[in-house]
């Protein structure tokens, strides 16, 4: 992928960026892994992300990070910027991995979730 760059973006125990990882490098597609458990997580990430994933996608709702929010707090999801805060304050509800490609005009598109069709779309592989 001449004169791009790849982000995943995740956790690295997680079974789905497992795949993912494995994938590439199955590949030789080079790409930088941001954990974002250690390294954190930024709004402004989440907003660019947003431009091509809904906020209830990046939202899971069917992990354990999820099902040990109060009814009050899933109920108070309701939009981006509750969405979003949500986010900052526990990455470990985003859908992984959170693939974002980006050209060399800064342009990106972005993904979430991992499966083998996917990746071959993204990846024209």
């Amino acid at each position: 992928m001449s004169g791009k760059t790849i982000t995943l973006f995740g956790i690295p125990n997680c079974d789905q960026v497992k795949k993912a990882r494995i994938w590439l490098d199955t590949h030789a597609i080079s790409h930088t892994f941001h954990d974002f458990k250690k390294s954190g997580i930024r709004a402004d990430w989440i907003k660019i992300w947003l431009k091509d994933v809904a906020w209830d996608v990046l939202v899971n709702r069917k992990g354990t990070t999820w099902r040990a929010l109060t009814p009050e707090q899933k109920a108070a999801i309701c939009d981006v910027q509750s969405a979003v805060e949500l986010m900052v304050s526990a990455p470990s509800i985003i859908k992984r991995p959170v693939v974002c490609v980006t050209d060399k005009n800064g342009g990106s598109n972005c993904y979430a979730g991992f499966s083998d069709a996917l990746f071959q779309q993204i990846f024209h592989a």
